[in-house]
């Protein structure tokens, strides 16, 4: 397994056991666990939650993901230990700021938030691809979101970053970053109401891949179609701004990027 989720430059992968055996290995008091499924699709879309309220502070804790992942035992059974790692973390943390800020009254600093949804953005015959968004709020002003993304292989049975499908990361962003970034720019003028001076200035405020979360798109058909680039906030912009989602259409330049063994899965017009 290659895997490994993204939070900005980290990587993470850890087998856990089930949110309700954490619960009470870490005596957490009442917690309102819930799992809520399709009652109609089997299998089912994944909708899990996870509560508590105590001594003045509230935890919140949401995952989600949809039943193209719940028909791939494997890849269900790895979500799992990705959401059962993000909930032990969580109340870890809140657990901590309940005794740090035992004496103070200070809503904000015992209140901890997480919230996960894998949305499915691709499914081809041989892959599924999967794009995350995270929200967290542990105290502070306002929380965060992030992206992160994987890919499904069906025939070796095993996750992928996608960035593991190129020849290196640096042909990718050789065959991507002029049609991404043109995007950007469009996408930043219509939201901001301005544009930029100079073709330079446009390059000079493009974030590179290394800041910027990649996930292989598909409409329908045997192969990907399209590059979905995504920015969380403060990557491509102010925070106000919020994150910015661009879809740029499959190139032969890129496919050439891809290693041999993953090139039939990408299609350029």
């Amino acid at each position: 397994m290659r895997f490994g989720v993204c939070m900005g430059a980290g990587l993470a992968l850890i087998a856990c056991s089930s949110p309700e055996e954490m619960g009470e290995a870490v005596g957490l008091g009442e917690s309102d666990i819930r799992l809520t499924v399709s009652s109609t699709d089997d299998p089912r879309a994944i909708n899990f939650e996870d509560s508590a309220e105590r001594e003045g502070g509230a935890r919140n804790f949401a995952y989600a993901w949809p039943a193209e992942v719940s028909a791939i035992p494997g890849l269900a059974a790895l979500l799992e230990q990705l959401r059962d790692e993000a909930l032990t973390r969580q109340k870890d943390g809140w657990e901590q700021s309940l005794v740090d800020f035992s004496n103070e009254n200070c809503v904000g600093c015992k209140a901890r938030s997480f919230t996960k949804s894998w949305n499915l953005a691709g499914n081809t015959p041989r892959f599924l691809s999967l794009e995350g968004e995270t929200y967290v709020y542990s105290g502070g002003a306002h929380g965060n979101s992030f992206f992160d993304a994987l890919v499904w292989d069906r025939e070796a049975g095993e996750a992928l970053e996608p960035m593991d499908m190129f020849a290196s990361s640096e042909a990718m962003s050789d065959a991507l970053r002029p049609a991404y970034c043109d995007r950007l720019f469009a996408a930043q003028a219509e939201r901001r109401g301005e544009t930029r001076a100079s073709r330079e200035d446009l390059i000079a405020g493009c974030p590179g891949f290394d800041e910027l979360v990649i996930v292989p798109v598909s409409r329908g058909g045997d192969a990907f179609g399209e590059i979905r680039v995504l920015a969380a906030p403060y990557v491509a912009g102010a925070y106000a701004e919020g994150p910015y989602v661009v879809d740029v259409p499959i190139s032969q330049a890129f496919v050439a990027a891809v290693k041999e063994e993953y090139r039939s899965a990408f299609a350029a017009p």
